[in-house]
C-alpha cells in the first residue's frame, strides 16, 4: 500500500510518535511525506520516505495530485484545527479528493489508529483489488 504522512506544525511530533508506534506496521508499505514531517519520522523510525516538498510550498499539491490518480491507498493528515487557515484551505482540498476517490483518510491520531489496524489486519486489501499494481 502507498500511505502518505502530512502533518501541521503543533502535529508532527504526534505524526512522529504514532509512526514510531506503528514502525512495525509502516514498514512493510511504501511511505512519502511532505518535506519536513517526512524528514522527522524517517530520522525517528529510520523508515525509508519519499519526500515532497513542503505542504506551503506546493507539496499539498503533490499529494493531491497523486490521490487523483489514485496512486495512494491512505492519507494520514494531522490536523490542527485551531489553524483556521491551513485546516480550512489544504486539509479540505485533501479530504475531499480522498472522499472523491474513496481512499482511507485520517485528520486525527484516533481515525489513524483504527486505519492502521485495519491495514494490518487486511481490511484494506479491496484497494489491491481496485487498483491492481
Amino acid at each position: 500500500m502507498n500511505i502518505a504522512l502530512m502533518a501541521h506544525d503543533r502535529r508532527k511530533e504526534l505524526m512522529v510518535q504514532f509512526c514510531i508506534a506503528y514502525c512495525g506496521i509502516l514498514a512493510g508499505h511504501s511511505i512519502s511525506a511532505t518535506n519536513t514531517t517526512g524528514r522527522l519520522v524517517s530520522e525517528a523510525t529510520g523508515l525509508p520516505i519519499t519526500l515532497y516538498l513542503s505542504c506551503n510550498q506546493g507539496g499539498s499539491q503533490q499529494i493531491g495530485a497523486r490521490i487523483a490518480y489514485n496512486e495512494l491507498d491512505m492519507v494520514l493528515y494531522f490536523c490542527d484545527p485551531a489553524q483556521i487557515e491551513e485546516y480550512h484551505g489544504s486539509v479540505m482540498d485533501i479530504a475531499r479528493l480522498c472522499d472523491q476517490h474513496n481512499i482511507p483518510f485520517a485528520s486525527n491520531v484516533a481515525t489513524a489508529e483504527v486505519l492502521i489496524h485495519g491495514l494490518r489486519r487486511g481490511d484494506l486489501d479491496w484497494r489491491d483489488i481496485v487498483n491492481p499494481k
